[in-house]
This record gives C-alpha cells, sequence and structure tokens, in this order.
C-alpha cells in the first residue's frame, strides 16, 4: 500500500519524464555563426556541442542570471 510520499514521488516521476521528453522533442533552430547579443563569433565547437545555440558563452551567462533574477509574475 503506497502512502502520500510515494504518490508525490512518483506524480514527480512523471512531470519530470514529462518535461524531458518535451525538450528532447522541441523543435530547434539552427545553430547561429554570430552572438544574437554581441554578434561575436560563436566558436566551432560550441555550435556543435549545443544544438540551436544563439549566444556565444559570456551572453548566455548573463541572460541566465538574468532571468534567474528577474522572472516576469
Amino acid at each position: 500500500m503506497a502512502d502520500w510520499i510515494d504518490e508525490s514521488q512518483e506524480h514527480q516521476l512523471k512531470m519530470l519524464q514529462e518535461q524531458i521528453a518535451q525538450a528532447i522533442s522541441a523543435p530547434r533552430r539552427a545553430s547561429a555563426h554570430f552572438c544574437e547579443d554581441c554578434e561575436m563569433a560563436i566558436p566551432e565547437p560550441r555550435r556543435k556541442i549545443i544544438p540551436g545555440v544563439q549566444r556565444c558563452i559570456e551572453c548566455q551567462e548573463l541572460n541566465e542570471i538574468k532571468h534567474r533574477n528577474y522572472r516576469s509574475i
């Protein structure tokens, strides 16, 4: 007999599996050759490793910090 903790864990696992499936099946844009923010060249290894990359490392880090700290309500 499952208790509420087991049911919660099963629910979390199902949600995680759905999120992973959505991320995998999401359509991707082609990798950009130049950063959309600073317009500097994106290195070839980065474009090969990250499909659909649109920003250089520095601009991506700044973008993630902004979104983490300034989420819209």
